[in-house]
């Protein structure tokens, strides 16, 4: 089957010749299209039975390759299941209107940013209002950049457990239903981002030449302030088992993944995707080779930014005390963290031993000590 990287073998070169990308963008690239060959190296493996060799090429281990995600997500998720509680948890979206994809895309780092900090401020402080739950919670928040069509939309996935500690020290279960309704969420939302765009100085000038002419500018924020921002709440999960393989899903996914990916002739990509707005529908699309490398490019992170991050009961500040005492109040099994490598991990996953001999069947391949 066709792969992202056979995409850019044959049409990254000239795309990178033809366009003015940054230096991350290109390094990405890069690394995608190397990823697993030659270039990168090898490495020797050898039977620690019957001393079969075998050679590997070396994965670039970025963040945007679709083969290099499955060891590090099964790594994040096993450590996260120290993190869950035994409780029943909430899976909220927060969403930006399509007008401010331009300002995002020249903006990304400080948008991206304030995206994070007005989600965290809305679920914390609408949270410990007396008036919805009245306590602490504890939530991780993942963001992601496209829709099924690789166009750019910015969002962000938070994991909100069904309650969190009063100012007691107390467990303080929510609502079957989400505690806080989608539309204040959304009015807060809005209220704060729009907020933190002006104070962080984001420029919505760059590029946008609409939005030099003052009262132009005036219009595009009165804008902001008319449209409903789509926040929405999808059931909550049966138990902490289904949080953590739910998770999974959506931590370490790309932008696409070689799954879709249908066949690559003739300067053109097509690949599969689904319409969320027509029933769910799986559909077919084609694009020129070098909009689907333009496409992909916009869901291409900056530099050492964190996708994925926690807030609350979860952040850095008295995590490990507060954790201790919900866990205790929730009846939550208290986990010991065992020191094991990725490999094992992958095997306590998939119930697949990567590393077992292809010959033999009985021993494993290691890799030997440098001399």
């Amino acid at each position: 089957m066709p792969e992202l990287q056979d995409i850019l073998e044959q049409y990254g070169k000239e795309y990178k010749e033809n366009h003015n990308l940054p230096i991350y963008v290109k390094k990405t690239l890069n690394a995608i299209e190397k990823c697993r060959t030659a270039e990168l190296g090898a490495h020797e493996d050898i039977c620690d039975h019957c001393g079969h060799k075998k050679i590997s090429y070396n994965s670039c281990r970025n963040r945007h390759c679709p083969k290099c995600q499955t060891s590090a997500k099964e790594k994040w998720i096993y450590n996260q299941k120290f993190n869950v509680l035994n409780v029943k948890y909430f899976h909220v979206v927060f969403t930006i209107p399509d007008i401010l994809n331009k300002v995002v895309y020249y903006n990304q780092t400080k948008m991206y940013n304030v995206m994070f900090k007005a989600v965290s401020e809305t679920l914390q402080e609408l949270a410990n209002d007396k008036k919805y739950l009245g306590a602490q919670i504890g939530f991780t928040t993942i963001l992601h950049t496209w829709g099924q069509n690789l166009k750019d939309h910015p969002h962000i996935h938070c994991i909100v457990p069904a309650g969190g500690l009063d100012n007691l020290g107390k467990w303080r279960n929510s609502k079957k239903k989400f505690f806080i309704p989608v539309k204040v969420l959304s009015k807060v939302f809005r209220g704060k981002l729009i907020y933190y765009m002006k104070q962080e100085k984001i420029d919505f000038y760059k590029e946008i030449e609409e939005l030099k002419v003052p009262q132009e500018f005036d219009k595009f924020i009165s804008s902001l302030y008319a449209k409903d921002w789509v926040v929405y709440c999808k059931p909550p999960f049966k138990n902490a088992n289904s949080v953590i393989e739910y998770l999974g899903r959506y931590t370490h996914r790309v932008a696409i993944t070689n799954s879709r990916i249908l066949n690559i002739d003739n300067g053109k990509v097509t690949f599969k995707w689904r319409d969320y707005r027509d029933n769910n529908k799986i559909k077919t699309m084609v694009l020129n080779a070098d909009e689907f490398i333009r496409r992909f490019i916009l869901h291409i992170l900056p530099p050492r930014f964190m996708k994925i991050r926690h807030f609350g009961l979860l952040g850095n500040r008295n995590k490990t005390k507060k954790l201790t005492l919900c866990k205790s109040l929730t009846n939550t099994k208290v986990l010991t963290k065992e020191n094991i490598s990725p490999l094992e991990i992958l095997k306590k996953a998939s119930g697949k031993d990567f590393n077992l001999c292809p010959v033999c069947g009985i021993g494993h391949l290691i890799r030997p000590s440098p001399a």
